[in-house]
């Protein structure tokens, strides 16, 4: 049986509340200090995809000499069962400034939790679904032990199962995950990259269409994405002015109109959470 492992309004750390989660290489840590100052939520340094294996070793001292020094970041490890993998959990372990592990390729609940044994209970969890099998296990992968978020990786998705990277292609998936992420009491999930990097727009509109399928967040790759998308998962004006609406109307109580829309309990408590979202990012 699955059960709630945090609860939804448990938005009180950076992993949970994060809505960007920007990559730097761990073997350029002359690009830590930029990707730190940039709008993006959370960074994370990535000991994997970024790094050639002849650079592992060299990244991973890059990674935790910067943990070390007081500074804050996820870290996204080498995949479970690796020598890297291993060797990445050694270093990490203990480092006060590791704010999550981000475990790629994430397949079944028992090796997280190997994983989050091995690193603490301090330590959160994004794991990273990136085939079939993650998808098709993604309800118990949310109720892992120390599992604070889910995230897509949705071209390595598409290569798994060999599909289009359209939108409409990866639907089921996005899908699946927003429900296995709401069924385990966790936050909204955390859409894949946007590989475009000569114009932020996309990026921006990229996020906006996840939101509207239920995630809550994106990962990022270049700091100009950051800006537009944070602002793309924030309620827009429009919402903002609609929810006052609502929530002004609905305080005689019972069922009411508002621009020809019936106004019961499941909309007043949607007005409710764009406004608690909107206070939530005017407070950053």
């Amino acid at each position: 049986m699955v059960t709630a492992n945090v609860p939804m309004d448990a938005f009180h750390s950076s992993v949970a509340s994060a809505r960007t989660f920007l990559f730097v290489p761990g073997n350029r840590p002359e690009r830590f200090p930029k990707a730190a100052a940039s709008a993006a939520d959370l960074v994370v340094i990535d000991l994997e995809d970024a790094v050639p294996d002849d650079e592992k070793e060299a990244a991973r001292v890059a990674a935790s000499t910067w943990l070390a020094a007081g500074m804050s970041a996820a870290v996204r490890i080498n995949g479970i069962g690796t020598e890297h993998c291993s060797n990445d959990i050694a270093a990490m372990s203990g480092l006060n400034g590791l704010s999550a592990v981000v475990i790629p390729m994430a397949a079944d609940s028992r090796t997280i939790a190997g994983v989050y044994q091995m690193l603490g209970e301090n330590v959160e969890i994004v794991a990273l679904i990136e085939t079939a099998a993650g998808v098709l296990n993604a309800r118990e992968i949310a109720a892992a032990p120390g599992v604070a978020r889910l995230a897509f990786g949705h071209l390595d998705f598409a290569a798994d199962i060999q599909s289009s990277v359209e939108s409409d292609a990866m639907l089921y998936a996005r899908s699946t995950l927003v429900m296995a992420s709401r069924a385990a009491g966790l936050p909204g999930p955390v859409d894949g990259v946007t590989t475009q990097l000569d114009d932020y727009l996309v990026a921006a509109n990229d996020a906006t269409r996840s939101r509207k399928l239920g995630f809550t967040g994106k990962l990022c790759i270049h700091p100009g994405q950051a800006e537009g998308v944070n602002a793309a998962f924030m309620p827009t004006d429009d919402e903002r002015t609609w929810a006052l609406r609502v929530l002004s109307a609905s305080a005689s109580g019972g069922a009411v109109r508002v621009g020809g829309e019936m106004v019961d309990a499941p909309i007043v408590l949607r007005a409710q959470d764009i406004l608690r979202k909107s206070q939530a990012g005017e407070s950053r």
